[in-house]
């Protein structure tokens, strides 16, 4: 399906309403996934023509994102990623988990930037980073949509080496994501040590029920409303 390339529009308003010198574009993967951690790419490329066929990871093959994540390695000015474990996101909750893996993103920059463009409507950053969302801005920005495929390639790389250890899980195709497989596998030997068990599935889950971790927070109980995937797919 065609779609149109991402350009530095987003940037060039930040860096002439704000004086913002080094923009960075960052964005998440892992965020609906019940195993794994949740992991974020802070990239910043300047205002570089960008490699041919770039947009959002998810618009891509996972040959043609291998390959264009290659190519951004030595294209971008600089990258980094951060994680938070499905230990800090049953401890912390999504919100939290997703600003401390992006925080750590953004510090493991070479250079602090003067402002970030964030993929989505919803700022899980805040104070004192300065914040532009962009919803579907993986697909529109360049940095952002650099930042996703890197994320997207580094942690599928992560979840493919968890899979040798758990085959029957089979973290290598579905990434830690919902999955007939997965759902067999968890009814079957329960969740592994890399499973957010304070999520909704656990309940579906007789035999390992008792393994649920309770969060007593506002947001542990807005996603036990209905901010989680189950089952039923």
């Amino acid at each position: 399906m065609p779609y149109e390339p991402p350009t530095h529009t987003v940037e060039r308003s930040l860096r002439a309403t704000t004086g913002a010198k080094i923009v960075a574009g960052v964005d998440e993967v892992g965020r609906g996934a019940w195993a794994g951690p949740v992991s974020v790419c802070a990239a910043v490329t300047g205002l570089r023509r960008p490699p041919a066929g770039l947009t959002d990871s998810k618009l891509l093959t996972v040959k043609r994102r291998t390959e264009l994540c290659e190519v951004l390695g030595e294209w971008v000015t600089s990258y980094s990623l951060g994680h938070s474990s499905s230990e800090e996101i049953d401890d912390l909750g999504m919100t939290a988990a997703l600003r401390l893996a992006a925080v750590r993103a953004l510090e493991g920059l070479p250079v602090r930037p003067d402002a970030v463009i964030l993929d989505g409507k919803h700022d899980y950053l805040g104070a004192p980073w300065r914040v532009r969302t962009v919803i579907k801005g993986d697909q529109s920005c360049v940095a952002v949509a650099a930042a996703s495929v890197i994320a997207k390639v580094r942690r599928d790389a992560l979840m493919n080496e968890l899979g040798l250890e758990y085959a029957d899980f089979e973290f290598a195709t579905n990434a830690g994501y919902p999955s007939p497989t997965h759902r067999i596998a968890l009814e079957e030997y329960g969740p592994t040590p890399h499973h957010r068990v304070s999520w909704s599935y656990m309940d579906t889950l007789p035999r390992w029920r008792h393994l649920k971790k309770v969060r007593v927070t506002p947001e542990a109980a807005a996603l036990e409303a209905g901010g989680q995937l189950g089952f039923d797919f």
